[in-house]
């Protein structure tokens, strides 16, 4: 029972270092290969994992040689456009404007409730307001509204509106986010003194945040 609690552990972070040496994109919308590797990575890691019996490099071994083929694929994607056709296929127009593309509909084997499921996802409840729906090679389908049904922004008004750059998390549970602190150019001096004002030291507080115009929001931590 231990061996067996031991091993799964191992292939655990195994899997987990092979999935982040994937990258990020891989954890959001897969690519076909990119799917079926993860497929097999899984199944992979499975057999070892319930048969105490198997030798952990049977697991190991193909899921690092997984992890090549990987490396190799991505590289040849961002070097040929030819492989990444062929790899990840094209993106799929299913609305032409304002048109649904019937043939298109189905090659890829689409129907018209799935479309419209797929455009609610967008926040879009009319067909009748989009100009273009492309099946992106992801599996996601991509959402161009009619220009008089898009959300308004203030550059239809002519407003310039002012710069709000990005929020960062100065304090989370308690726990100061130094590296934070030193792309703002500021230290623990600083951020003592600001949180401070809220009645509470840095330790004390459940979030600080600061954004683009130096506003602090602060939310003391309730005491265990």
């Amino acid at each position: 029972m231990l061996i067996t609690f031991i091993r799964s552990i191992l292939l655990y972070i195994i899997v987990l270092i092979v999935m982040r040496l994937m990258g990020k994109r891989e954890i959001g919308q897969l690519q076909p290969f990119e799917l079926a590797i993860s497929i097999m990575i899984a199944d992979l890691a499975s057999t070892p994992m319930a048969d105490a019996g198997i030798p952990l490099s049977n697991g190991i071994i193909p899921i690092l040689a997984l992890l090549v083929m990987h490396l190799i694929i991505s590289i040849i994607n961002i070097k040929s456009m030819k492989a990444r056709e062929i790899l990840c296929g094209k993106p799929s127009i299913l609305i032409h404007k304002g048109r649904i593309d019937e043939k298109m509909l189905k090659k890829e084997r689409f129907t018209i409730n799935e479309l419209e499921e797929r455009l609610r996802a967008s926040n879009v409840v009319n067909i009748g307001d989009v100009e273009y729906a492309i099946l992106e090679t992801s599996g996601q389908v991509t959402v161009i509204q009619k220009s008089n049904k898009r959300t308004t922004t203030p550059e239809d008004f002519g407003i310039e509106p002012e710069y709000e750059g990005i929020t960062y998390d100065l304090v989370l549970d308690g726990k100061v986010m130094y590296e934070n602190l030193k792309k703002m150019k500021k230290d623990y001096n600083w951020l003592k003194k600001q949180i401070n004002k809220f009645g509470i030291e840095p330790e004390q507080a459940l979030i600080v945040t600061i954004d683009g115009k130096e506003e602090i929001y602060c939310q003391e931590k309730i005491s265990k």
